[in-house]
């Protein structure tokens, strides 16, 4: 009896922790239409010193700031960059932003990597998918960055501000970023070392 009690409270605590994590985490209906219609903003950055995050240095390239509908958001927690990158987000501005354009893409991550598909007629050219929109490497500056960053939803339009760095971490292990929203493939994703978090809608 006291097992039968008990594995139904087990299961009724996953039921519950399940669908409060649905809950969370269910992507955002926005309106029609360019919600995030700016193109992301780079800067020079003066010459500094590296940052140091735990094993890892990190170099700044760039003075970065975006303002993205989120397309994706992955979490990360066993890979071997989850200690420096606990999540990975999708974004996408101009007409990567909009509902009538996405719902005839196809969007997935996996592996640190962003993907893509058409189906059906889409109504903009491949290089527009490539130019705006991007997957991000987002680093934590903080505690308080990281959490919010891990709240994210599918749909939100949020303004991350930072700056674009490069790494390398005690053991070798080595990231480069990108420095141009016109790459594909590997290397082709910003990292981006996060300092700020806005939610706009």
């Amino acid at each position: 009896m006291w097992n039968h009690t008990l594995a139904k409270a087990v299961l009724a605590a996953c039921f519950a922790w399940s669908s409060w994590n649905w809950m969370a985490e269910r992507p955002v209906q926005p309106a029609d239409g360019e919600i995030a219609p700016a193109e992301p903003q780079q800067v020079e950055v003066e010459p500094q010193g590296p940052v140091q995050l735990g094993r890892w240095r990190l170099t700044p390239r760039a003075g970065y700031e975006i303002t993205a509908r989120i397309l994706g958001h992955e979490h990360y927690r066993f890979d071997e960059l989850a200690d420096l990158i606990p999540d990975d987000l999708a974004l996408g501005w101009g007409p990567m932003s909009d509902n009538r354009i996405l719902k005839s893409i196809d969007i997935s991550q996996s592996n640190r990597f962003y993907f893509w598909q058409t189906s059906g007629a889409t109504p903009i050219e491949a290089e527009d998918i490539t130019t705006h929109s991007a997957n991000t490497h987002v680093i934590p500056g903080n505690a308080a960055v990281a959490r919010q960053l891990s709240g994210l939803r599918v749909g939100q339009v949020v303004t991350l501000s930072g700056e674009l760095v490069d790494g390398k971490r005690n053991d070798g292990r080595w990231l480069k970023t990108s420095l141009v929203r016109n790459d594909t493939g590997a290397g082709a994703c910003e990292v981006m070392l996060v300092r700020d978090v806005m939610l706009v809608k």
